[in-house]
């Protein structure tokens, strides 16, 4: 039997799991490594739109700490 296949999100699901804007979701997943899984055409605009993989988006989602900045260096507490 066959493996089935892996779910894909466009980038406005991925950034309605992550809960940000659609503009900002590519950026971040970029930042954090995560690869698209392809691209197909909008249906009715006929844009190419990116396809990422639903299971990175659910674990960026389960490793993101909302509203503190990862990307600066801890500070030691005085």
């Amino acid at each position: 039997m066959p493996e089935p296949a892996p779910e894909l999100w466009t980038t406005e699901q991925a950034a309605n799991r992550l809960g940000i804007l659609p503009k900002s979701a590519s950026g971040l997943l970029s930042r954090r490594g995560i690869k698209r899984a392809g691209e197909t055409r909008h249906p009715v605009s006929g844009r190419t739109v990116a396809l990422w993989y639903a299971d990175d988006i659910r674990g960026l989602v389960n490793s993101r700490r909302p509203g503190a900045r990862n990307d600066l260096p801890r500070r030691k507490a005085s």
